[in-house]
């Protein structure tokens, strides 16, 4: 008999058999699905990698098609368990005959213990087979070890939590999604998708938005001294902002002459910084938010940092470090990689205290690498991403910042200033995180009594600003606060809102059709747009985990809500309609036709499903643009400067906007080509040899058959691509 350990993917298949066979086990391939054999604990071990879900919740067949009749069946009826990778199902029952012992080697959360719990019940095993749970926070060979030496039963409550997910969300993406789409006509393609943790999240960023649009800038005055002392530094008067201007203009023109400020009070104190909080997969996305990576690509990295066994499992809300982490151990490895240098001065301390967040779980620590790698066998991002990951770790075993805080108050003609500086006396953890950056403020030694020259006196008007708009990182910071999704699933859905055009840019703001969906939602079935009910669901979702509810009954709850919702969407199904479908039209028309100048352009799409702009005085006027078939198009308020073509604005997620002239003959177009190339080439540098290496293959076929010239190919060749055509290669770069 055998031990059939399941994987989640082959990779982790490879690195769990590498270290429980000491690199000595044999691969083979049953069914197309690779398995590594090898002697071990008495037996012969079988490891295998699934591919994920190997099994997905559907709905039967006569529900495919999408009838608005049947969203009130499909309330309560039963999704189905069906194979998505049939292939590996067949193997693994067949490697499972030979096995009275089961072992789940599946990451260990919620979505881990599903995708381990579906493959042991599709096996279809006898009662008298083992089966048990290797749970690791790491694939390095101390984990799996430890793992292996201490197994566990699968957890069924943490898996029924994670299918309950599943079938409640099927539920409410399938039916919202088909209402939305089939109401107001667009389907194919254009449906609408709505779902239940999706539409809350895409009501946050259009609230935002709104909340930006109604902000009512205040202006307010402020009154700066300029002191010199040495150097210059400023003082603020302790008013602070003036909101009405009178008070302000009195104030300064009574010391607007004023030469000297005496100093009334001045104290300086020694204080310290402490480091941040180690990485959950919250904080961790922020901050990866805030050097450029959408959620869902800093967590695909992320994973596979983690499957490469160079990073602990990125899906963890804990801030704290158990003390069974072996930290000297991992800055030892890091020691010999180019970290040498800030691991040795973290090793010199005398004793290690590492820094702790809020949030203490003993389901995976905080996010920490648990190898060392270089540049040259991790690349580009994954470099990126890496790097984040370490350097976070050695900040928070690194030393308290130590700064000087001064404070000081001057008279100046009766009135007081403030004077605050900050120095940074021993960077201490701030030397190794360079991703939050460090601004000392002078303030020159100074003793009560003393008088300082003033250098000016002047006012500054300003207004105050509206709320930010939300990043990647701070959307997911929100979500989490009010209960939406979980650190597995949060990134996914702020992806799916970029994907299904919903919601565009590094600073994220709603397009059109993402606002008429929530402002539908919200002025006819205002409950499916609010966090209350979501966040519900996902408290009765964590109390399954935790075996204090049954999964059936959180199903039936969750039906009652969703049909109560649809039965008020069904209600106002015209008023969603109309409003949905005037928001679309509204976001499609890009202008007037510079053509006939009676029609507007708007976009359309050909039967291939290629978008392109059209006058919609068609037939009357036949003038078409051709459109780039990436990123999201938006109208663009002015016409092209060098030929008064219409123009578009081109959004693409981590990209600047870029300014399209439909006019594919336009110059603009051609200087902006030429200028990124120079710039490229002056960053990177003129490729050396590309024109001998091109030329060699003409003159050899020249020799050949010297009469087989063809000029009208030979010039084609050398014609210019057209202008879109070069637009598409400049973004892909």
């Amino acid at each position: 008999m055998a031990t059939l350990v399941i994987c989640e993917k082959n990779n982790a298949a490879q690195r769990v058999a590498t270290f429980l066979s000491k690199g000595k086990y044999m691969k083979t391939y049953y069914n197309r699905v690779q398995v590594f054999r090898f002697p071990w604990d008495g037996t012969e071990c079988l490891v295998v990698g699934l591919r994920g879900h190997i099994m997905n919740l559907d709905y039967p067949k006569e529900y495919k098609n999408w009838n608005i009749d049947h969203l009130k069946e499909m309330v309560t009826t039963q999704p189905q368990k069906i194979s998505t990778a049939p292939w590996i199902l067949s193997a693994i029952k067949d490697l499972a005959k030979e096995a009275d012992r089961i072992i789940v080697a599946t990451d260990f959360d919620r979505e881990g213990e599903l995708i381990g719990a579906e493959a042991v019940t599709a096996l279809g095993l006898k009662s008298d087979v083992v089966i048990k749970r290797a749970r690791f926070s790491a694939l390095t060979g101390p984990e799996i070890y430890r793992a292996f030496e201490n197994l566990i039963e699968l957890d069924i409550n943490l898996a029924k939590a994670a299918e309950t997910r599943q079938i409640v969300d099927l539920a409410w993406g399938a039916v919202l999604t088909r209402f939305m789409s089939t109401a107001t006509g667009k389907l194919g393609s254009d449906f609408l998708s709505v779902g239940r943790v999706q539409s809350p999240t895409l009501a946050l960023v259009v609230d935002k938005e709104k909340e930006i649009e109604g902000f009512l800038p205040k202006p307010f005055w402020e009154i700066i001294a300029d002191l010199e002392k040495r150097r210059h530094f400023f003082a603020r008067h302790s008013h602070g902002l003036f909101w009405v201007k009178n008070e302000a203009d009195e104030v300064f023109n009574r010391i607007r002459e004023a030469k000297i400020a005496k100093v009334t009070e001045s104290k300086a104190e020694e204080g310290i910084e402490r480091p941040p909080a180690p990485f959950n997969t919250t904080v961790f996305l922020a901050e990866a938010s805030r050097i450029g990576f959408s959620a869902a690509r800093a967590m695909s990295i992320a994973e596979s940092l983690y499957n490469d066994g160079l990073i602990s499992y990125p899906r963890t809300d804990n801030t704290v470090y158990p003390p069974t982490l072996p930290l000297k151990m991992i800055l030892g490895k890091l020691a010999n990689s180019e970290f040498s240098k800030e691991v040795n001065e973290i090793l010199s301390q005398e004793k290690l205290h590492p820094s702790r967040g809020s949030k203490q779980t003993t389901d995976h620590p905080p996010i920490h690498p648990v190898d060392a790698a270089s540049r040259d066998t991790v690349k580009g991002d994954g470099w990126k991403i890496y790097e984040l990951v370490v350097r976070r770790f050695l900040a928070t075993l690194g030393p308290n910042a130590k700064v000087l805080r001064s404070e000081a108050t001057f008279d100046i003609g009766g009135e007081a200033f403030i004077a605050q500086g900050h120095e940074t006396l021993e960077s201490g953890w701030q030397a190794y995180y360079p991703y939050i950056k460090f601004t000392d403020v002078f303030i020159p030694e100074l003793a009560k009594g003393e008088e300082i020259n003033i250098v000016s006196i002047r006012g500054r008007e300003g207004k105050t600003e509206p709320p930010k708009r939300y990043t990647q990182g701070t959307l997911i910071r929100d979500m989490e606060k009010l209960g939406l999704g979980t650190k597995s699933t949060r990134h996914e859905i702020v992806q799916k809102l970029f994907d299904r055009g919903y919601v565009q840019g590094g600073h994220i703001r709603p397009t059109a059709s993402g606002r008429a969906i929530v402002v539908a939602l919200e002025d006819n079935a205002e409950q499916i747009a609010r966090t209350d009910m979501t966040s519900k669901l996902e408290e009765d979702m964590n109390e399954i985990a935790e075996g204090r509810k049954e999964q059936e009954s959180v199903v039936l709850e969750s039906q009652e809500m969703l049909g109560k919702s649809l039965d008020i969407l069904m209600a106002h199904r015209e008023n969603i309609k109309k409003e949905v479908n005037e928001a679309l039209k509204n976001q499609n028309q890009m202008g007037i036709c510079p053509k006939c100048g009676k029609g507007s352009l708007v976009m359309r799409k050909s039967k291939r499903g290629k978008r392109f702009m059209a006058c919609n005085a068609y037939p009357d006027c036949e003038n078409t643009y051709p459109l780039p078939q990436f990123g999201s198009i938006l109208p663009h308020a002015e016409p092209c400067k060098k030929c008064g073509g219409p123009q578009v604005k081109m959004v693409m997620n981590r990209r600047r906007p870029v300014e399209v002239c439909l006019n594919m003959d336009c110059k603009a177009n051609r200087d902006r080509i030429n200028k990124y190339k120079k710039a490229k080439e002056a960053r990177y540098g003129k490729k050396e040899g590309a024109p001998e290496k091109a030329a060699a293959p003409k003159k050899k076929a020249a020799a050949k058959k010297p009469a087989a010239k063809k000029p009208a190919k030979t010039k084609a060749a050398k014609k210019p691509k057209p202008i879109l055509d070069e637009i598409k290669e400049e973004i892909s770069e």
